[in-house]
């Protein structure tokens, strides 16, 4: 048969589109077309295709000409994660594998020129689409990203190390084939891969490494328990980082669906690890990047860092010295969990429900109201510095925090700090007592939600109104004021939102002009 089809997918977003990569054998002059949208990667597998073949052993029909389309034409194919399939498809039009027998298989992988199988990205994402879509197809994969695919539940993964270990599972009948692919000893080079359960391979630092502070670390737990973003504000060398750093280990535990969903977009940078399965992220973009760095985009599109951060910890260390168009473009994403990346071509959707830690000096010289040194900033300057971050976007910042610095014999005589694993269990149980009451975080409540599950006292109801009017808030940053109470209440165990609840929320709102 000189027609041959075989199955792949691309990449687009956290989605998976189907690719039918169809090769086509006819006489002629000899030749070798690839058509279909294909990148600069993708146009560059003629040549890996061809010694890949040729160093196997394998025929490579020379005096043919082969006609390779990327199904469907208007989508655009990138990476070299098409090398695999044409291969396949190749041999199936020359009749040196069956084509039949690769119905019910999709395969992605990148061929070296000896016929070896390297990893290529996205291989997570595009089970964790075949799961979403219910779709019933075995992939076919190489190490690394075969191990990937595999952590999705019910995922029928096969990993292959050669492409002759490919070959071999689809030989014509009377080739010595089997009838069809086989388990394998795991370390032989065709081997089936199952789910493994979820469990956390590596470890949080542990909070107890930062002495004092105990404002800042109820802050911390105010903000893990309810998913709200926190400002740390102090001079340099109290803790800030240190803090920041930390945050992901007082979390609750990821469930199934929060670690696939983190891993799949480390997937489509190459950036996952199984070291780091089942581990909140954490993500520190230095302040010189831009707003695609952090929001994602490019051609095509791909994840930023706040979308990498997905059911983590999203970490902006000098909040003012990042651009200001980078941190205007966060507003959006800070509210609505997602960021759509929009191009003439086409649109891609990330996930980024993030928790948002910034850390800032209260001044140029990071010294304003620090008892160890005296600050040489005038107040222009204070103000002008302070002035980089906007209005809005410190209305949805919900705690700010102030971080004093340590003296000396405080730092070096203070005991160990409260661990790790006690406020994460206080934390989880506050997310309990929120979700079963309303099926998510309390920085997630909208309108109406608001007023039925906040259970605001009276007397707590017209202190709010009192203290909001006074300071002069938005509405927006009543609001957040309000979920914050809430959260205090859910750690302190109150079905009710009471006025004491109310008053620690508000002195979380007051460390920067317009906050």
């Amino acid at each position: 048969m000189s027609l041959a089809l075989v199955q792949s997918r691309a990449l687009l977003g956290l989605q998976a589109p189907p690719v039918t990569v169809e090769v086509h054998l006819a006489n002629g002059l000899p030749s070798f077309t690839l058509v279909g949208l294909a990148d600069v990667e993708v146009k560059e597998a003629r040549e890996r295709v061809r010694s890949a073949l040729q160093n196997a052993g394998l025929e490579f029909p020379h005096n043919k000409r082969i006609t390779v389309n990327l199904a469907p034409a208007d989508l655009p194919k990138d990476s070299g994660r098409f090398d695999l399939p044409i291969a396949l498809g190749i041999l199936a039009a020359s009749g040196q594998i069956e084509g039949a027998r690769l119905a019910g298989y999709e395969f992605a992988g990148e061929l070296s020129l000896s016929g070896e199988l390297r990893p290529v990205r996205g291989s997570l994402a595009t089970s964790l689409a075949l799961r979403n879509g219910q779709i019933a197809a075995q992939l076919v994969l190489p190490p690394g990203s075969a191990e990937e695919a595999a952590l999705v539940p019910e995922a029928q993964v096969w990993r292959a190390r050669h492409l002759l270990d490919v070959v071999r599972q689809f030989l014509p009948p009377g080739s010595g084939a089997a009838d069809g692919p086989a388990d394998a000893p795991p370390d032989g080079g065709w081997a089936r891969l199952s789910a493994q359960p979820l469990q956390a391979t590596g470890s949080y630092a542990d909070l107890a490494d930062v002495k004092g502070q105990a404002g800042a670390k109820r802050a911390l737990e105010i903000a893990a328990a309810g998913n709200h973003s926190l400002l740390l504000v102090g001079p340099p060398g109290s803790g800030k980082s240190m803090l920041a750093q930390r945050f992901a280990g007082v979390l609750p535990a990821m469930t199934v669906d929060e670690a696939l969903e983190s891993a799949a977009v480390a997937s489509l940078t190459g950036r996952f690890a199984l070291s780091h399965w089942a581990l909140r992220p954490t993500c520190s973009p230095h302040h010189t990047a831009s707003a695609v760095a952090l929001v994602g985009g490019g051609s095509p599109p791909r994840p930023g860092e706040i979308s990498l951060a997905h059911h983590g910890v999203l970490f902006l260390d000098e909040l003012p010295e990042f651009p200001r168009a980078a941190l205007e473009a966060l507003r959006e994403p800070l509210e609505t969990g997602h960021i759509t990346i929009a191009r003439a071509a086409q649109r891609a959707d990330f996930p980024a429900r993030f928790q948002m830690v910034a850390a800032m000096n209260p001044c140029p010289c990071g010294y304003r109201g620090a008892a160890q040194r005296a600050c040489r900033c005038s107040p222009e300057q204070v103000a002008r510095y302070q002035g980089k971050l906007s209005g809005p976007l410190l209305d949805r910042i919900d705690l700010h925090i102030e971080v004093p610095a340590l003296p000396a014999h405080e730092l070096l005589g203070a005991p160990p700090g409260e661990g790790t694993a006690a406020i994460r269990e206080r934390v989880a149980q506050a997310r309990q007592r929120s979700t079963q009451r309303q099926g998510c975080a309390n920085q997630a409540l909208q309108g109406q939600a608001i007023d039925t599950h906040v259970l605001l006292d009276p007397a707590a109801a017209q202190f709010l109104q009192t203290a909001a009017a006074r300071l002069g808030w938005s509405a927006r940053a009543t609001h957040r004021a309000l979920k914050v109470a809430r959260t205090i209440a859910d750690l302190a165990g109150a079905q009710h939102t009471q006025v004491a609840h109310v008053a620690e929320a508000m002195q979380y709102r007051s460390m920067l002009r317009g906050a």
